[in-house]
C-alpha cells in the first residue's frame, strides 16, 4: 500500500551515526519491496577504501566531496531506501539530491547513541574523543539541518527496527503532497 503512495520515490534516511539508518533501512526496503543502499558501502565499493581510510587519506573535506558525488549518482535511481552518512546534511548541494526523494530523520537521543557506539572503533569522527561530549556537539551542530527532513521519527530505547520501520510507513502519508 505505501509503495503505491510513494510511486517509486526514494526514501533517504538521515540522522546521527548509530541512529540505526542501515538496520531500519533494510527493514523499510523489505516492507516496501524496494532496493536498499547504504551510501557508505557504495562509497567504499567505489573507492576500494574504508570510510576510515578515506578520512585518513582525503581528510573530511575530501570524503564529503566523494559522498556528494556518490549521492548525485544514487538519486538518479528509483524505488530505493538509502541510508546516508551522518554528515551528509552538512553540504548544501546534498539537499538538492536528497529532495529527489522523501527524507526521514531518525532522531535518537544522545544517551542511546552513546550506548550503541561505545564499543564501535570504526567511526572516524569518534576516534580519541570524549564520546558523549562529541555526540552532543555533533548533534547540536546538525540539529537545525536534520530538522529540514520531511519526516522526523523520534526513536526510543527498546524499539525494534521493525517497529521503527512500521512507524515510518504509517507517517509517510501525512507528509506526501
Amino acid at each position: 500500500m505505501t509503495e503505491s503512495i510513494l510511486k517509486g520515490v526514494n526514501l533517504y534516511l538521515i540522522g546521527m551515526m548509530g541512529a540505526g539508518k542501515t538496520t531500519v533501512g533494510h527493514e523499510l526496503a523489505k516492507q516496501l519491496s524496494y532496493g536498499f543502499l547504504d551510501a557508505d558501502n557504495v562509497i567504499e565499493q567505489a573507492t576500494g577504501q574504508t570510510i576510515n581510510q578515506l578520512f585518513a587519506s582525503e581528510g573530511e573535506a575530501g570524503f564529503r566531496q566523494i559522498e556528494s558525488d556518490v549521492l548525485a549518482q544514487i538519486c538518479a535511481f528509483t524505488k530505493l531506501v538509502i541510508s546516508t552518512g551522518g554528515g551528509v546534511i552538512l553540504q548544501q548541494k546534498n539537499w538538492s539530491y536528497l529532495r529527489h526523494g522523501l527524507i526521514v530523520w531518525l532522531d535518537v537521543p544522545v544517551e542511546l547513541l552513546y550506548t550503541r557506539l561505545a564499543l564501535d572503533t570504526t567511526r572516524p569522527l569518534l576516534q580519541d574523543v570524549d564520546l558523549k561530549q562529541k555526540l552532543r556537539s555533533l548533534l547540536e551542530q546538525r540539529q537545525a539541518l536534520y530538522n529540514q527532513a520531511d519526516l522526523r521519527i523520534s526513536v526510543s530505547e527498546g524499539e525494534t527496527p521493525e517497529q521503527i520501520a512500521t512507524r515510518v510507513l504509517q507517517k509517510i502519508p501525512t507528509v506526501l503532497k
